[in-house]
């Protein structure tokens, strides 16, 4: 179970934040304010912590800041009502690992707080092949197969089915997808993922009748 700080002073926010990540994997304490993060984030070993950028009590980046004086390295997801580009630049420079602009949809969040995660937890040695239906894909070798038959896929096209693989059944939006392969602030004029996806699609009917990846109309993709 992963442990999640969130430091947020808005009641609503916190029910969304709560809602997207309070599921049997995660475990998340609240801080109402500036102060009461410190002392909990200096008093316990989380895996994650969301921070607003704004409190009532002190700027997010001081709480920032002090974490990574004392050398605690958790990663931190900023989340913040300012959406400017110098903004996010300075947080992310002061050590923030990701900026998340409000209002978010919870599947975002899911999705970052699970990137994050998986940037500082290392894979169990157990892991070394992925199946969602038909297909699989060789974590070691780079390889993926639909019904036993290879597929000739790109690097870039293993990276976007490997995030695929990782969230079967769940609606995946083209910001969740982008930031979570290509790890940057999604472009909406891009049609970059739209084009990896109907490549996957093509490779994958060429090695059965029915490809697994289904457009949800105004939502994104999804892997079933």
């Amino acid at each position: 179970m992963s442990k999640v700080l969130s430091v947020e002073d808005d009641e609503l926010m916190v029910h969304e934040i709560l809602s997207s990540l309070t599921q049997p994997r995660f475990e998340v304490d609240v801080a109402r304010c500036g102060r009461e993060g410190i002392a909990k984030v200096m008093a316990r070993n989380y895996d994650l912590v969301t921070l607003d950028r704004t409190l009532p009590d002190m700027d997010g980046l001081t709480i920032l800041n002090a974490m990574r004086s004392a050398g605690i390295d958790t990663p931190v997801l900023l989340v913040s009502s300012i959406s400017n580009v110098d903004e996010r630049v300075r947080s992310l420079r002061a050590g923030g690992d990701d900026y998340l602009i409000k209002p978010f949809a919870r599947e975002e969040m899911m999705a970052r707080a699970e990137v994050l995660l998986r940037r500082t937890t290392p894979l169990e040695s157990t892991e070394t092949r992925l199946h969602v239906g038909d297909l699989e894909l060789d974590l070691i070798k780079r390889k993926a197969n639909y019904r036993g038959q290879e597929l000739d896929l790109q690097p870039t096209e293993l990276k976007v089915l490997e995030y695929l693989m990782r969230h079967p059944g769940q609606v995946l939006t083209r910001t969740m997808i982008f930031e979570g392969v290509w790890g940057c602030h999604f472009d909406p004029g891009t049609n970059l993922i739209d084009v990896h996806m109907g490549r996957l699609r093509k490779k994958i009917c060429v090695a059965g009748e029915h490809p697994s990846i289904r457009t949800v109309r105004g939502s994104g993709y999804l892997l079933d």
